[in-house]
C-alpha cells in the first residue's frame, strides 16, 4: 500500500465531504480502539483539532477502564475537545419503559447500546451543525459486523475501503499508540465480547478470505485450496457476506409509477 497516498485520499475525502454539507466540523465516537484512534487522527489531520470533537460513550460495568483511559489518551494527543456520556441510565430508561423487554437478549440489547451511541453523535452534531464520521472498516462492512443505524450510521466513513489489516498498518504509519493498535478488538456490547470470537478465526484469515472472494473474484473451491483453511470456515464467512447484503444497501423503495 502506498500509505502517503491513502492518507492524502482520506484526508481530502473528509475535508470535501464537511464542506460540501456547509458542516463546521465533525463530530465522533472514541472507543481507545484502532478504528476509532485512526479515524480521529486523520480526521484532525482534514480539519484540524479545534474543529473534532471526540465523544466518549461507556457503560458502566461493560466497558474496559483501559479503554476509557486509551480513548483519553486518543483525546490528549490530539488536543481535541471531548465529552464523555456514561450510557448505561439511558439504556435502564428502555429497559424500564419498553414492555416485555429482555435481559437476556444479549444481540438485542447490544443493538440498542450501539444505536443509544448514534442518537448521542448526532445530537451534538445536530448542535454543532457537524457531520458524525463513523468508524468501521471494510471488513465489519462486508461481513455486516456492525448494527444498522448504530455503529453503522454516520454521514461517512472515512476507513470504509480498508480492511482490518490494512487498518493496522495505517495506523501504524500515521503513529496511533502501538497498544491501541495491538489491543484486542471488541464491541464492547457485552462482557467478554471480541470481534475474532464472533467470527470463530482471526481478522487476518477473515481479509485473506474476503481479498480472494471480493477482489480478486476467487471461487469457494479455490479460497479452500489456497488458504488451506476448512469448508465449514470458508462457506460461514461467505455466508456473513449474502445475509448481510442488506446493511449495505439503501432501504428498498417498491416501483409504484410505471406504465
Amino acid at each position: 500500500m502506498d500509505l502517503k497516498k491513502i492518507v492524502k485520499k482520506i484526508t481530502d475525502f473528509i475535508r470535501t465531504n464537511v464542506e460540501k454539507a456547509n458542516a463546521t466540523g465533525a463530530v465522533l465516537g472514541l472507543s481507545g480502539g484502532v478504528d476509532s484512534s485512526l479515524t480521529a487522527f486523520l480526521s484532525v489531520q482534514a480539519l484540524g483539532s479545534e474543529n473534532v470533537l471526540g465523544i466518549l460513550l461507556p457503560e458502566n460495568s461493560i466497558t474496559m477502564e483501559d479503554d476509557v483511559e486509551d480513548a483519553l489518551r486518543i483525546v490528549k494527543k490530539l488536543g481535541i475537545d471531548h465529552k464523555i456520556v456514561e450510557i448505561s441510565g439511558i439504556i435502564d430508561v428502555f429497559a424500564y419503559n419498553i414492555p416485555n423487554y429482555n435481559h437476556n437478549a444479549r444481540v438485542c440489547n447490544g443493538n440498542l447500546k450501539a444505536r443509544t451511541r448514534m442518537c448521542i453523535l448526532y445530537y451534538y452534531a445536530n448542535l454543532l451543525n457537524r457531520l458524525v464520521i463513523g468508524t468501521c472498516n471494510r471488513t465489519e462492512i462486508l461481513l455486516g459486523y456492525g448494527t444498522k443505524y448504530g455503529d453503522a450510521g454516520a454521514d461517512m466513513l472515512p476507513l470504509g475501503d480498508l480492511y482490518k489489516t490494512q487498518v493496522k498498518e495505517l495506523a501504524a504509519y500515521i503513529e496511533v499508540p502501538e497498544q491501541i493498535i495491538q489491543k484486542t478488538p471488541s464491541a464492547g456490547l457485552w462482557v467478554g465480547q471480541t470481534d475474532e470470537k464472533d467470527f470463530g478465526i482471526s481478522y487476518e484469515l477473515v481479509d485473506a478470505i474476503l481479498k480472494k472472494r471480493i477482489d480478486e473474484g476467487k471461487r469457494y473451491i479455490e479460497i479452500k485450496k489456497e488458504l488451506g483453511l476448512s469448508s465449514e470456515t470458508i462457506k460461514r464467512i461467505l455466508k456473513r457476506i449474502e445475509e448481510n447484503k442488506h446493511k449495505r444497501e439503501a432501504a428498498p423503495i417498491p416501483k409504484v409509477w410505471f406504465n
